[in-house]
């Protein structure tokens, strides 16, 4: 494991093991951060972002943590401590997006997406608290979504707790003021590689929505912006929702 750096802040990505998750990871690394890398089962993937970027000379780590249970996200944060001693930076990526008509959404899979979104990062930003308290940098950056906004077909689940998202970034803005800044990215129609397990193949309403800019969006641009929230340049930045999806949606 590459060595931290003196002074070399430290960002925590929850499910980066992949898309917009790794591209975040990346993103954060190439800007001089140090980069935990937590995956919950795909420990494969988790390792093989952890190899890339002790390539580029990046000190990287894996956690393996179920951001659902309170106590598993505890002794990540208590590796971090260990290993690190710093958090500067949380990415609360993690997420389930999995489609169904409204009447066959099991109990299990509202349960399940809704600990995964809204549970995953209240544990993780309330985990995180002590690290995070004592940088002069901090930031915690949720990850969004475009239905919460819009609405969608048979995502009750998804939209639902997507919302709720904004709703707990908007009250951790508060509550975390004035050291540490909280906002949301909220990506529109992202061109990523789909897993079965915790996404639909092609989502309902990719086919009803058309980005003005005619194309769509990379995990790398919303990793910018990620970035950006990340940075020195965006301390005046907390309590927002940034939208990252081409013009899709122009709300406010």
């Amino acid at each position: 494991m590459t060595v931290l750096k003196p002074d070399q802040k430290v960002a925590l990505v929850t499910g980066a093991g992949r898309n917009i998750g790794r591209a975040i990871a990346h993103a954060l690394a190439q800007q001089g951060f140090a980069v935990v890398i937590n995956v919950r089962a795909s420990v494969l993937e988790g390792q093989t972002v952890v190899d890339e970027l002790e390539a580029m000379g990046t000190p990287a780590l894996l956690c393996v943590a179920d951001v659902t249970d309170r106590s598993s996200v505890q002794s990540m944060m208590d590796k971090v401590q260990s290993h690190w001693g710093r958090l500067d930076v949380l990415v609360n990526n993690a997420a389930i997006r999995r489609e169904s008509p409204v009447d066959q959404v099991s109990v299990e899979d509202w349960r399940n997406t809704l600990a995964v979104v809204l549970d995953g990062a209240f544990y993780c930003s309330q985990a995180a608290l002590p690290l995070m308290r004592q940088s002069p940098m901090g930031a915690v950056i949720n990850i969004g979504g475009l239905t919460a906004h819009t609405g969608a077909m048979n995502r009750p689940h998804v939209v639902t707790a997507k919302s709720g998202l904004v709703g707990l970034t908007r009250a951790l803005a508060h509550d975390l003021a004035p050291g540490i800044t909280v906002n949301c990215v909220s990506p529109g129609m992202i061109s990523t590689q789909r897993n079965s397990g915790s996404v639909s193949a092609q989502p309902n309403h990719h086919a009803k929505h058309h980005p003005l800019l005619e194309r769509r969006g990379t995990a790398e641009e919303v990793a910018d912006m990620v970035t950006f929230l990340a940075s020195a340049k965006a301390r005046f930045v907390t309590g927002q929702v940034m939208h990252v999806n081409g013009g899709t949606y122009l709300g406010a």
